[in-house]
């Protein structure tokens, strides 16, 4: 059973991001206020969730939630500043577009700058831990998700209706073949490495 809150009586946002693995697109990260008495049994880290469950309980959260913003930064900005800062940007910048300015923020993960004049505490594997991170788990998932196949419309040579722009052996095989477009990472290892069994 998911937590509903960390602090006794603070205003709690919970932060994710996703795509931080892929080869390709944006980071997402969204921010997530929740009723305290806000319950769902089936919401868990996305990950462990079906697409279709997902696309489900983002209709719930985003109905709901007190507050959600959803924030995304795109390749070049990735490549400059790594993808680390990149994500811990990201979350902030989701923080920032809430409309209802939280007191504690509850981040996923094991690194954070911290953000100013708000509290924070990370957790590791805290999707499967906390509601408000679960649901922003979901958001910044779901969201991203449905970028990604808009943009394979463009590119469908890639995959990226199905990968996501993930580092599948469909994906790396296709940039050999095609090349990288703008919306690849190039500071990230696109190509399958060569291995010969001498």
């Amino acid at each position: 059973m998911l937590l509903n809150h960390y602090t006794e009586d603070q205003t709690e946002a919970g932060c994710d991001e996703a795509g931080r693995g892929c080869l390709a697109g944006p980071v997402f990260a969204a921010a997530v206020i929740l009723p305290r008495n806000f319950r769902d049994p089936i919401l868990n880290d996305s990950k462990q969730l079906s697409e279709k469950v997902r696309d489900k309980l983002r209709i719930k959260i985003e109905q709901e939630a007190i507050a959600w913003a959803v924030a995304s930064i795109g390749p070049e900005i990735i490549d400059e500043i790594n993808i680390l800062n990149a994500s811990i940007l990201c979350m902030h910048h989701a923080v920032s577009k809430l409309n209802i300015p939280p007191e504690y923020l509850l981040i996923d993960g094991n690194r954070f700058k911290p953000y100013p004049g708000i509290a924070h505490q990370c957790f590791v594997k805290g999707d499967g831990r906390f509601l408000s991170i679960a649901a922003a788990s979901v958001l910044a998932k779901t969201w991203r998700d449905e970028y990604m196949r808009n943009l394979a419309r463009d590119f469908p040579m890639y995959g990226w209706d199905k990968n996501k722009g993930y580092p599948t052996k469909m994906h790396r095989d296709a940039i050999v073949a095609n090349g990288t477009t703008p919306h690849h990472r190039m500071s990230f290892n696109l190509y399958e490495p060569i291995r010969l069994n001498i």
